[in-house]
């Protein structure tokens, strides 16, 4: 398989009582993104990796979404969505493996009623991390 290369576009984080956060960097380990709220509680949900493409999709469905309203973590210019399960992705000094294609949750209709359906396959795609460190907004993605 041919390496895709991108970067690091946004990152953010889950807050309790506060929804999403922006952040310069994420620290990552094996229960997934420190300081968020859904660290150690499931490490194949962990880490939600969503590309540019999937707010174009939105874009070009009349659907005005803001970076972060579909969940990820990490934001890349680079579409990991043709990924399968035990695939490998490298993000500055991190390594993450790929668990599934993220699932539909009501929480995207929220933004709009039609886009659970329009993203039902371009949402983004779980991971969780085979070596932990720090990812910062550039950070070169290797696919």
């Amino acid at each position: 398989m041919v390496s895709k290369i991108g970067t690091v576009q946004k990152l953010f984080i889950s807050v309790k009582d506060k929804g999403r956060e922006s952040k310069e960097e994420l620290h990552l380990d094996e229960n997934g993104v420190v300081d968020d709220k859904f660290y150690a509680k499931n490490s194949s949900r962990a880490i939600l990796l969503t590309s540019l493409d999937s707010y174009k999709i939105a874009q070009e469905n009349g659907i005005e979404a803001e970076f972060s309203s579909l969940g990820e973590n990490i934001l890349m210019d680079v579409n990991p969505y043709h990924l399968t399960i035990g695939d490998k992705v490298t993000i500055g000094e991190v390594i993450l493996e790929i668990t599934h294609n993220c699932t539909l949750c009501k929480s995207l209709a929220k933004v709009d009623a039609k886009l659970p359906e329009i993203l039902k396959n371009d949402r983004g795609i779980f991971a969780k991390t085979l070596k932990s460190g720090i990812v910062k907004i550039g950070d070169k993605i290797i696919i």
